[in-house]
């Protein structure tokens, strides 16, 4: 009988450990998807500015070319 208790408590205590690990797991996994979250949320407004950047500079005057700027002071 002292076997079976002493096998009881051992599957309790395993069943304690486990739904504990489980709790902690969900809560990790819950953590993570919020920070995917904010992360896909920063790579847009990343992506939007980045976006905007490049429709200022095509429609500013000077484009890059060095045709089109005057020569550096020194010549």
């Amino acid at each position: 009988m002292a076997d079976l208790d002493q096998r009881l408590i051992d599957l309790e205590t395993r069943l304690t450990f486990q739904e504990q690990a489980l709790q902690e797991l969900g809560d990790a996994l819950a953590a993570a998807r919020d920070a995917e979250s904010r992360n896909a949320l920063l790579l847009h407004r990343a992506l939007e500015d980045l976006r905007l950047l490049r429709s200022a500079l095509a429609a500013s005057p000077v484009t890059g070319d060095a045709a089109s700027e005057p020569p550096p002071p020194h010549y």
